[in-house]
């Protein structure tokens, strides 16, 4: 009775927990800790997609149970969505499905379609639950690239080819969490020929897709020629429209693919609370300025983080989307890896980031930081984060091994 279950055995401990520990014991003895370790929208719910919430949630006929495929109103305006965005046209009956946020939609798609043993392509580094779902579901992860390139491309055919078994998924994230690297639609035009002619299924999670900030928006897989064959791609309002709290995703694409989530879904849930999916109606079908207005906010704060990192000395790339940051730890530093660096960025400058191992071991040099404190704040975070490198002294060791996951956004 004392012996760990199977499925906990594959799941290595957290972490972020040692960070969060810090931050925690930091907070208690009074320091004004600078949070840029989680990636959770600071800004506020738009209005009118709360008060579409509190008008509906006040017909007492939304408080009964919901439909785990999600209300046909709210399958017809993501499809909407895609049809104005990506000139992609979706069935709203037989393509689309409502999500609790995209982490469930991948989570619940992973146990439909994977058997003990079944080999799942992920990039390293990647959000937590692209590798993590697979492997609870009982598949072997194989690590690629994680540059939308031709290096990527190559690895995967290299996959395809030499693992046994075959492959029978891919995932793909771009706007990418953690990296912020950006897809173009010619790479998804090579990526869906490799999967129609090697059988194997694209999951694309394009929860980032409105967090652009130069050139054209971030395409979607699903508008190349044939894509829908083999692709399933999952969104989330919780960025756009800054609503992580009410978890509120989709996935769309391969009816194959959406028919074995609604079914697994059947089973274990009956959907969102049904004013949350008609404000999310209200989101998708009405005025999109406060779309506009979130990416704004994140270029701005993006414009102030990384110039003022590079006057302290640290040298990070300027994302060109998503709401992070992918830092290099700086070479006097490289020695620590990721998670004592963090530790000593939140000891010295008050500063929480998140230590890349978290995403995978090919992120150990590298630490995310998350554009989600106002302008001040991050111009705080940078004086700090000055004063921290300008500091001289012994370093302390590198101290703590750690390879594993971390469940936040």
């Amino acid at each position: 009775m004392t012996e760990e279950f199977h499925r906990i055995r594959r799941l290595p401990p957290y972490v972020f927990a040692v960070v969060n520990k810090a931050k925690a014991a930091a907070r208690a003895e009074g320091a004004d800790i600078i949070d840029l370790g989680m990636g959770n929208p600071d800004s506020p719910t738009p209005p009118h997609i709360v008060a579409k919430l509190v008008e509906a949630v006040q017909d007492p006929r939304t408080h009964r149970y919901s439909v785990s495929r999600g209300i046909t109103g709210l399958r017809r305006a993501l499809a909407g969505y895609y049809q104005r965005r990506f000139g992609v046209t979706l069935d709203p009956e037989t393509e689309v499905i409502a999500t609790l946020g995209s982490k469930e939609g991948l989570a619940n798609l992973a146990a439909a379609i994977t058997s003990p043993g079944d080999t799942i392509m992920v990039p390293n580094p990647s959000y937590p639950i692209h590798q993590f779902g697979f492997i609870i579901a009982g598949a072997t992860v194989r690590s690629i690239p994680a540059t939308p390139d031709d290096e990527m491309l190559r690895a995967i055919d290299r996959a395809v080819r030499h693992s046994v078994p075959k492959p029978t998924a891919l995932i793909v994230n771009f706007p990418s969490n953690p990296t912020a690297h950006l897809a173009t639609l010619d790479f998804y035009k090579e990526l869906v020929k490799l999967a129609r002619s090697h059988e194997f299924f694209i999951l694309s999670d394009l929860a980032y897709a409105e967090l652009y900030f130069e050139g054209e928006p971030p395409p979607s897989v699903l508008q190349v020629e044939g894509a829908k064959d083999v692709t399933v791609e999952f969104t989330s309002l919780s960025k756009t429209y800054s609503m992580p709290g009410w978890r509120m995703g989709f996935a769309a694409g391969n009816q194959r693919l959406v028919t074995a989530l609604t079914r697994m879904k059947s089973y274990l849930d009956y959907g969102a609370f049904t004013p949350i999916q008609v404000a999310a109606v209200t989101a998708l079908n009405g005025p999109q300025d406060c779309v506009d207005a979130a990416r704004a906010l994140y270029r701005e704060r993006r414009d102030v983080l990384i110039p003022g990192l590079a006057a302290a000395g640290w040298q990070v790339p300027s994302p060109r989307g998503s709401m992070f940051a992918w830092a290099p730890i700086p070479a006097r530093y490289a020695h620590l890896g990721s998670l004592d660096f963090s530790k000593l960025l939140l000891e010295r400058a008050h500063v929480a980031v998140a230590p890349g191992i978290g995403f995978g071991e090919y992120g150990d040099g590298h630490v995310r930081i998350a554009l989600v404190e106002n302008t001040q704040r991050l111009r705080q975070a940078v004086r700090n984060i000055r004063n921290f490198l300008g500091q001289d002294g012994n370093l302390p060791p590198a101290s703590t091994q750690a390879s594993s996951a971390l469940d936040i956004p």
